[in-house]
């Protein structure tokens, strides 16, 4: 999910400038205006998290998503539209460890006075368990962020909003229990068709060499390993030289396939697949649903199944598993 520096810079400055411009809409007692008419509205921030929100809050409250669909949550500058949404919002809910940090910045200004904003990934797992690796190094401070690609983490997501929600609409308690206890049914399947699915890979490439870094919380689960990923931790492409010790990589690890994002494409990627002989498949996701509103598979759990069919077939198992599991 690269982007080059003056685009980063650019957007950057904008996002800067729309937290100016949302700030100037506060009242003079420095807390934002009380937003007009009834809300009952929570707002949530990549679509992944956005669609568990959904499915916990059913049609009890109304959940809208912050960033756009294709764009990538690590490099999206919030803009005033974005701002109206939180000043709207009772509830935001963020991955937090350190993913969405300039809307997580516009939410603190934005919010009115009584709203409780959420770091899912904080409030998960503890500092001990981060993962730091190669887009992300302990170095730099910041832990992989990408909690959501493992199930059973996704779960405790849930669990956090249902009881969230609870708390700020305790009228509808009874509604969001049940919608979470259907939720946790739907990702117990899911969690044994992955299982069912990564074993028929064969033992020797059950290995992960990805463009994002977003795959670190789902491959120990599931008995794979992540080799390596292309993009730097500063979203830039990488150098001849790292390029070069990534094709030495695949050659030494003797994996079949490498893997991209559908949303930015790696040409890094390509040049990898081209001096080895791997496959290059750009259609992983991690922040993006497949197809539109309203499609089957336009959930989380549609996107962790395509993720899975993909990568599984790809490194020579199968994705029968995957086919009856309900998104």
């Amino acid at each position: 999910m690269g982007i080059s520096r003056w685009r980063r810079t650019a957007l950057s400055l904008c996002g800067a400038l729309a937290i100016a411009l949302a700030a100037s809409g506060c009242s003079n007692s420095g807390k934002p205006d009380q937003p007009t008419g009834s809300s009952k509205t929570v707002a949530a921030s990549v679509a992944p998290i956005a669609d568990v929100v959904e499915k916990v809050a059913g049609g009890e409250v109304k959940v809208v998503a912050l960033v756009p669909p294709g764009v990538d949550s690590h490099t999206f500058e919030p803009s005033p539209e974005t701002a109206r949404t939180l000043a709207n919002a009772d509830v935001a809910f963020f991955n937090g460890l350190g993913l969405e940090e300039p809307t997580i910045q516009m939410a603190r200004k934005n919010m009115v006075s009584g709203s409780t904003t959420v770091m899912l990934g904080e409030e998960t797992i503890t500092p001990d368990a981060y993962v730091y690796d190669f887009s992300f190094p302990r170095s730099e401070g910041k832990p992989n962020p990408h909690l959501w690609m493992n199930p059973i983490l996704t779960l405790k997501y849930a669990k956090i909003v249902s009881d969230t929600l609870s708390k700020r609409y305790p009228e509808s308690a009874s509604a969001f229990k049940a919608n979470y206890d259907r939720f946790a049914t739907q990702i117990a399947g899911l969690d044994q068709a992955i299982f069912a699915a990564t074993s028929t890979i064969p033992m020797d490439q059950r290995k992960l060499l990805t463009y994002h870094d977003s795959f670190a919380y789902f491959a120990p689960r599931y008995g794979m390993t992540v080799i390596g990923a292309a993009e730097l931790s500063n979203f830039q492409e990488p150098s001849a030289a790292e390029i070069a010790a990534l094709i030495e990589q695949v050659r030494s690890s003797g994996v079949r396939a490498i893997f991209g994002s559908e949303v930015f494409p790696s040409r890094v990627l390509e040049q990898v697949a081209r001096e080895t002989g791997a496959q290059y498949i750009d259609k992983l996701s991690d922040d993006e649903l497949p197809g539109e509103p309203g499609d089957k598979r336009h959930s989380y759990i549609g996107m962790m199944v395509e993720n899975v069919e993909t990568m599984t077939v790809a490194l020579g198992g199968s994705g029968e598993a995957l086919q009856s599991v309900p998104t």
